[in-house]
């Protein structure tokens, strides 16, 4: 096992698309982890969701998140990202992010299509800016 720098973390996060796990608190304190498509622009990690979900509601009221995006296949690797969200409903930043991350884990041939379908009234653009990121390379090895 050995640490990955932050040029090797971002390139691992973006190199396949891979589905992250974000952690984000409830109300009575207990996390919450959900699956999520992602993309990065520069420092901050982006994903939409729906404005009445379980993820939506709990950053509404507290914008701490933790990301743990991994490898599952031989050597193992994994990156953790910390950070503070923002939320947005500004319509054409949605439509330009759900087609963009769309594109990323469904190929640009479905970007469109998917875009179009997440990028409507009710989703939020959700901006993660990272705080904190640390990665392991070749946990097995």
């Amino acid at each position: 096992m050995r640490p990955m720098t932050s040029t090797e973390a971002r390139d691992f996060v973006l190199t396949r698309a891979r589905t992250a796990k974000l952690a984000t608190v409830r109300a009575d304190g207990r996390p919450h982890v959900a699956p999520i498509w992602f993309d990065l622009e520069g420092d901050d990690v982006v994903f939409t969701t729906w404005h009445t979900s379980v993820k939506a509601a709990n950053l509404r009221r507290d914008p701490r998140v933790s990301l743990c995006v991994d490898d599952d296949a031989p050597p193992f690797s994994f990156v953790i990202i910390e950070g503070l969200a923002t939320l947005s409903e500004d319509p054409v930043a949605l439509k330009t992010w759900a087609t963009r991350i769309a594109g990323r884990y469904m190929g640009p041939e479905q970007a469109a299509a998917y875009g179009a379908r997440n990028g409507v009234p009710g989703e939020l653009l959700v901006r993660i800016q990272i705080t904190h990121l640390v990665g392991q390379a070749e946990v097995s090895a």
